[in-house]
């Protein structure tokens, strides 16, 4: 992840009017960045178009609210990793796609699935407060493509192995697993439920924040339900987020200080990588 000083600039004055905020009451209401985006939304594309400030922020907002999804849906993954390898991968996959999608808010794109079109922030410093839309159907990408696309094309992503661009036809394959749980049929993988164990929670937590590798492990079609995979790379995305946010808003920040560590997940994770494991003392070699 190159994260260069231009685009620290640019999450900055984006956050500003956050600042202006007690913590708690930075989040908008649900919706209000695609419906405040529909609000100036052009008949004509594409075009750039004035916007304010504090519709700026909600990309930033939006981003972290999708991490924090994308932090719960993690741990949703870890505690069904026996129970139900099935949705621990599902889980997790969702855990990775919904931190993709926040690294490609912090670029400045949403995409308004309704009117099929996708707004980009200008990256510009003289234009920072312009928004461009685009008709969506030239794109041909559906959501779980798109945002996985825009964020590796992305100077901060781009050679980063820990970042694919969520192909359907490869074997190293994040969508894959998802599609094929989702509708497969005959998947007969179904263990005897057992109710959720906090230690072993925190167990599994713990041993995947202390597993070292030497190629990000893109979860492995051929190995379904790549649980181990599937788990180690969405931990390390969800990382990557919080560093850049750390980088580039330091402790100055109010609203990201108060969402940089989720009170949800605290009994559970510290967000830290430390070596002490190999890749294969994981089984999932």
């Amino acid at each position: 992840m190159k994260i260069n000083d231009a685009l620290k600039e640019r999450l900055v004055t984006w956050s500003l009017p956050l600042d202006a905020l007690p913590p708690n009451e930075a989040f908008p209401a649900p919706g209000s960045l695609s419906a405040s985006l529909a609000a100036v939304l052009p008949d004509d594309v594409p075009v750039d178009v004035a916007v304010s400030a504090e519709l700026v922020s909600h990309f930033v907002t939006a981003a972290v609210d999708i991490w924090l999804r994308a932090v719960h849906s993690f741990l949703v993954s870890a505690a069904l990793t026996k129970t139900s390898p099935i949705w621990s991968s599902v889980s997790g996959y969702y855990s990775s796609h919904y931190a993709v999608r926040g690294f490609a808010h912090l670029l400045g794109y949403f995409q308004l699935f309704q009117r099929k079109r996708i707004a980009s922030l200008s990256v510009a410093p003289e234009a920072a407060l312009n928004c461009n839309f685009t008709d969506k159907k030239g794109a041909r990408d559906a959501e779980h493509k798109l945002y996985w696309r825009l964020a590796k094309n992305s100077d901060l992503l781009k050679g980063d192995g820990l970042f694919t661009e969520n192909r359907t036809d490869s074997d190293e394959s994040d969508v894959r697993h998802r599609s094929f749980a989702n509708y497969a049929d005959h998947l007969m993988a179904y263990p005897a439920f057992a109710p959720l164990n906090e230690q072993d929670l925190k167990d599994r937590i713990d041993q995947i924040s202390k597993i070292v590798f030497d190629a990000p492990p893109i979860p492995r079609f051929s190995k379904f339900p790549d649980v181990e995979y599937v788990q180690l790379i969405a931990y390390h995305r969800l990382i990557a987020f919080r560093r850049l946010l750390d980088e580039s808003l330091g402790d100055t920040n109010r609203f990201w200080n108060e969402n940089r560590n989720p009170f949800f997940v605290a009994e559970y994770m510290n967000f830290q990588l430390a070596d002490g494991f190999d890749l294969t003392l994981f089984g999932a070699a």
